[in-house]
C-alpha cells in the first residue's frame, strides 16, 4: 500500500470517526435541479462551485478532461442522460475553462509519454490497428469556446435529450469569473 493511500485512509478513519460527515448529508437528487458538464483541473474543484453559489446537494457534477462530450454515445453522454431522466436535472451547464491543459493537447507527445511510462510500442501499435486512432482520441482542441459551443450542440441535438435548456460557459480559473458562450 502506497504512503498517499495509507495517509488518506487514516484522515479517513478519524474523519468518520469524528462525524466530520455530517455537514454534507444530503440526497442523490440535486436541490437546484441542474447538471453541470465541467473539467477535471485541479483549480476548479472549489473555485467553480464558490463562483456559482452552489453547495453539496446543490447540482450533479460531471468531471473530465476539458469537460468535452467527444460522441455522442460515450460516458459523458450517459452520465448527462442519467442525471436528466432519473435524479432530476431540468438544466444542463457546460463550463470549460480558459488555460485548458486540453487546449493544443499534442498527442504524438502523449503516446511518447505512453512509452516513457512503460506502455510498449507494441501495445501502441496494436490498439491502432484494432481501431483506435490515437491522434483523434487524445487530441484536444484549439479554442475554448468552440469547444463548449460544440459540446452544448451535441446534447441539444442528442436523440434522447428532451427539450430543456443547455448553457455553455467559460470560467477563469484565477478569478472564477464566468462569461456565456451561449444561453437559453
Amino acid at each position: 500500500m502506497s504512503k498517499l493511500l495509507q495517509d488518506i485512509l487514516e484522515y479517513n478513519r478519524v474523519f468518520v470517526e469524528e462525524k466530520k460527515y455530517e455537514p454534507y448529508l444530503t440526497s442523490k437528487f440535486p436541490d437546484k435541479k441542474f447538471v453541470i458538464l465541467t473539467c477535471m483541473d485541479t483549480r476548479l474543484i472549489e473555485l467553480l462551485p464558490a463562483s456559482m453559489n452552489i453547495k453539496n446537494g446543490d447540482v450533479k457534477m460531471i468531471k473530465a478532461a476539458g469537460g468535452v462530450v467527444s460522441t455522442p454515445f460515450g460516458g459523458i453522454m450517459r452520465s448527462l442522460i442519467v442525471a436528466i431522466y432519473e435524479l432530476g436535472a431540468d438544466e444542463v451547464f457546460v463550463i470549460g475553462h480558459y488555460d485548458c491543459g486540453m487546449s493544443h493537447l499534442n498527442p504524438e507527445a502523449t503516446k511518447q509519454k505512453f512509452i516513457e511510462r512503460g506502455i510498449k510500442e507494441e501495445t501502441i501499435k496494436t490498439l491502432e490497428y484494432s481501431g483506435l486512432h490515437l491522434e483523434r482520441w487524445l487530441r484536444g482542441f484549439d479554442d475554448v469556446a468552440e469547444s463548449v459551443k460544440n459540446s452544448v450542440n451535441t446534447i441539444k441535438h442528442h436523440p434522447l435529450v428532451p427539450d430543456i435548456p443547455v448553457h455553455g460557459l467559460i470560467i477563469d480559473p484565477a478569478t472564477g469569473k464566468l462569461d456565456v458562450v451561449s444561453a437559453e
